[in-house]
């Protein structure tokens, strides 16, 4: 199963809106003959792959699968139908699918044809995996991560606005390579006004993740890097109060937008969840932090920490107003790992008590 989950994280980034899945397929003597990962969306499961390099050398044998085989039609055949087309007669899997057109079926139905089933091998290792992808489905939402760079005294910036750059060059290439395993990256119009980013993985991440600029009112330079899509896609979000001009900008340089309303955090990831989004990167200024916060659209933080002192009682934070009036009504964060990142420290906390950081 440790092997199957090591196939499995191979689809890192790539398989949105389906989970990872590794399988690994055991001949009936116990003599591994077949290896497969789900690669990417729309292309075969992982256990088609690996029965196909195990051929007729499946029969009898045994499939150890990090997800419950699925059960109906959707891009491909049901898995369930490959395997015992196959003629396997034992499947591991280490947890079951929560997705409601498995949720137990795939398995049910393996039992119901004489295939002996066990289930909850590494269980809490195929979770974790696969917690973006859980959480999609448990709420209908992606798995928000928010993300900043500070120095010792918390500034994200000098007083001038000056914030290029806080962190160093190792720091950095960790969020190059973040952003390439979730599937969007989000900015509010300030963010997009002030920094001009590019928001790609910069070639470590296997795909780009979609760009997304969540802006009410449409305020939007015509010059920005986000508006070239040559490297990956962009997505303007506003609200119905949005400008004439800013929508005409948008749909002359050929930028995609939507309208959401209300156009808040909520509205945005379940309309990203609707375009098959399992996890985000919030890499956004300070209000629509604040604001992602406030509307439980984080589950996870990460602080990158430089040992530097800005100073400057302007300065800017990484947060604005969470509209606390108690010190004690603060939420806490689970601290999940601490790792040094050149001469900073990656701090990483979780909202969810025992979940592993990513």
């Amino acid at each position: 199963m440790r092997r199957a989950l090591q196939l499995a994280a191979l689809g890192q980034g790539r398989t949105s809106p389906n989970p990872m899945v590794g399988c690994v397929v055991l001949d009936a003597s116990g003599q591994l003959v077949g290896e497969g990962f789900h690669a990417q969306a729309g292309r075969p499961h992982a256990e088609v792959g690996a029965l196909g390099q195990a051929g007729a050398r499946a029969e009898g044998g045994t499939a150890i699968v990090t997800l419950e085989p699925c059960c109906h039609h959707g891009r491909t055949p049901p898995c369930s139908q490959a395997l015992l087309a196959a003629g396997i007669s034992r499947v591991v899997v280490a947890m079951v699918d929560p997705d409601p057109r498995v949720a137990g079926q795939g398995l049910e139905q393996l039992r119901s044809a004489g295939v002996e089933v066990i289930s909850g091998v590494c269980g809490a290792e195929a979770r974790h995996l696969n917690r973006a992808f859980i959480h999609r489905v448990s709420t209908g939402r992606p798995l928000g991560l928010l993300k900043w760079a500070m120095s010792l005294d918390g500034r994200t910036a000098l007083p001038n606005g000056s914030s290029q750059w806080i962190s160093g060059p190792e720091a950095r290439a960790w969020v190059h390579h973040l952003r390439g395993q979730c599937d969007a990256v989000i900015v509010g119009g300030g963010t997009l006004r002030a920094d001009d980013p590019l928001l790609t993985s910069r070639g470590l991440g296997r795909c780009e993740p979609l760009r997304v600029v969540l802006s009410r009112s449409l305020d939007l330079p015509p010059q920005r890097q986000l508006w070239d899509q040559d490297l990956a896609p962009t997505l303007v979000v506003h609200g119905p109060e949005a400008s004439l001009q800013g929508r005409q900008l948008l749909d002359q340089i050929g930028v995609e937008r939507l309208e959401l309303d209300p156009c808040t955090p909520v509205t945005l990831l379940e309309a990203l969840a609707q375009r098959g989004c399992n996890q985000v990167l919030w890499e956004c200024g300070p209000p629509l932090a604040a604001e992602a916060l406030k509307q439980g659209c984080v589950q996870q933080l990460a602080a990158v920490v430089a040992p530097k002192l800005l100073g400057g009682v302007a300065a800017r934070t990484p947060l604005g107003d969470l509209g606390l009036v108690d010190v004690n009504g603060a939420p806490q964060w689970d601290l999940q790992g601490l790792e040094r990142l050149g001469a900073d420290w990656l701090w990483l906390f979780n909202n969810s008590p025992g979940e592993i950081h990513p």
